[in-house]
């Protein structure tokens, strides 16, 4: 039975992205010109230890030139990494336009369910009449996704049984910072045992926190905070409606308040915490709840007993108390696994952690509710970290706040209806933006980073990030370069031991997106300033269809000046 389609599903079946002018040159009239080298942000010398082969390598430019001449088909694998980003689909077509246009005749290969279908030989080959099925939509429903790593030998050598047995010319990773550091890791195996598959990298994440001063963005990013945006612009027009409730909505980004911040510059919220601030004032839980009580104090002595504040998923990996004690669990609790799995009851849970962790980390662990601690000791993440998004910040907050409130009421120093009408409604949008259809501009990057990836393929490159500069300006004035993967990778603790990784890039507290916000919440705080952005537009002038982020903006507008 052939599967129903939605009247928009339809209409962004035909839509035809843009991309830069460049890439609609044949490949025989492009040429590579090589910048600078692409050193890395910290830790150089353990870094080129560990990827001699593509370490150093120079930043890429794609120029109208002479090139190859291409004579036989190209053979490309391209698997999906990690959590769902509006756009991937499109990478792959993109790449499928591109294979094509180089030759008519060249095959793509999916892998199925991630990276281990690489290593388990399951894949399918992608087909234009496929592929057309996806254009422009969201999810990864085409070849599926999955979590795995490449790390051990066996699953390195598998790797290239597999490229070596489809004979790929390339092998395309499409993911974030773990993903993309697995595609250097696998660069760099490949170059040292021979195999002719070079591996490229696509910058994904609706966190934001994959960028540099060459990657301006990573996909999916702008549509998830467009339908985060929208959602909290209802909960505020709610609001301000009902004026009865405090909505606390936390916000996907386990690392980086990118989201966060995004959508406190598109709706104009009460309050929105940065975990980046916090960090760098290192405030701690008690002057956080104190500082949101006080915005809902002086809106109740105003009559207002509503409002809406926004949260971080990774907020208390920012608190320094709770950073330090999280560390320390991560350690003890990687350090004696098969034991701590023996303890059932949470109350010896908690006493032998308690025994393990240091006075004042365990000081903190026994002053936080119950259940947040028992979110802290959940099962970690493959590096051994804690899942934050298990941890319920904004009932946290919650929680605290109203025991602040109540306190302060007792004690005479607020009236007593601030305790009294204090309800509170707590959000987690998370999932729901990950699969939305891409937004114009999130189709259009997408379809131009897999055609990217088709050049940087055709020309033999490996151990590449496939980006594009100057995305405030349209499409088809983006510049196609090729940033090396080791010149964004720092050493990190995982596991307890020094680990090669990508660096996250955090918020920048001293640049233009933050300032713009830390000047206006002051207004946004008492004047119910909330702006409702509305559901994402595909169709219409491309001032309302086809503009990015205000982040992005800001970003490229203080790089400018």
């Amino acid at each position: 039975m052939k599967k129903e389609k939605s009247v928009l599903e339809k209409a962004r079946l035909s839509y035809k992205p843009g991309m830069p002018a460049i890439l609609r040159s044949v490949i025989s009239g492009l040429k590579i010109k090589e910048e600078k080298s692409g050193k890395t942000i910290s830790d150089a010398r353990q870094i080129k230890e560990i990827f001699p082969k593509t370490f150093g390598q120079p930043i890429l430019k794609l120029a109208k030139g002479k090139g190859p001449k291409i004579q036989k088909p190209l053979s490309v694998g391209v698997v999906l990494s990690g959590g769902q980003a509006p756009g991937g689909h499109n990478v792959i077509v993109g790449i499928s336009d591109g294979i094509r246009a180089i030759h008519p005749k060249s095959r793509l290969y999916g892998f199925k369910g991630g990276p281990k279908g690489i290593f388990t030989e399951k894949y399918v080959e992608l087909d234009p009449e496929l592929l057309n099925e996806y254009r422009n939509t969201g999810g990864f429903d085409m070849i599926g996704s999955g979590r795995d790593k490449i790390e051990n030998a066996d699953q390195l050598a598998a790797c290239k049984t597999a490229c070596e047995k489809l004979q790929l010319g390339a092998l395309v990773i499409i993911g974030g910072d773990d993903s993309n550091t697995n595609a250097a890791v696998l660069a760099e195996y490949f170059l040292k045992e021979g195999v002719k598959t070079g591996v490229i990298g696509i910058p994904k994440t609706i966190d934001g926190d994959l960028k540099s001063d060459w990657i301006e963005t990573s996909f999916g990013f702008d549509t998830a905070c467009k339908v985060y945006s929208e959602l909290i612009g209802n909960i505020c027009r709610d609001a301000l409606s009902a004026r009865k409730y405090w909505h606390f909505i936390k916000l996907m980004g386990r690392n980086a308040s990118h989201v966060t911040l995004e959508c406190a510059l598109a709706t104009h919220p009460n309050i929105a915490l940065i975990g980046e601030e916090v960090n760098a004032k290192k405030m701690t839980l008690a002057q956080i709840v104190e500082e949101v009580a006080l915005v809902i104090k002086k809106r109740s002595e105003a009559g207002k007993f509503f409002g809406v504040c926004l949260v971080p998923e990774g907020l208390i990996e920012f608190i320094p108390e709770i950073r330090i004690l999280i560390k320390e669990l991560n350690v003890i609790l990687a350090k004696h696994k098969e034991y701590f799995k023996t303890l059932k009851l949470f109350t010896d849970q908690q006493e032998f952690v308690n025994q393990k962790l240091s006075r004042d980390s365990s000081y903190v662990f026994s002053s936080l509710p119950a259940k947040i601690q028992q979110q802290l000791l959940y099962d970690r993440d493959k590096h051994g970290n804690v899942q934050v998004s298990k941890i319920e910040t904004e009932n946290l907050l919650i929680e605290q706040v109203r025991e602040l409130l109540g306190e302060w009421a007792a004690e005479k120093k607020a009236d007593s209806n601030i305790i009294k009408k204090f309800s509170t409604q707590n959000h987690f949008l998370g999932y729901e933006g990950r699969c939305s259809f891409p937004s114009n501009f999130d189709a259009n990057y997408t379809y131009s980073l897999g055609r990217t990836a088709s050049i940087l393929i055709a020309f033999g490159k490996t151990g590449y990030m496939a980006a594009l500069s100057g995305l405030t300006k349209p499409a088809d004035k983006w510049q196609p370069c090729g940033v090396p993967l080791t010149s964004l990778m720092n050493m990190e603790t995982r596991n307890g031991k020094e680990s090669p990784v990508i660096k996250k890039a955090l918020v920048n507290i001293k640049g233009a997106p933050f300032k713009a916000f830390a000047a206006n919440r002051g207004i946004w705080e008492m004047d119910d300033d909330y702006v409702f952005p509305g559901a994402i537009q595909y169709f219409g002038t491309p001032a309302i269809a086809d503009i990015t982020t205000q982040t992005l903006v800001l970003e490229r507008k203080q790089k400018k000046a």
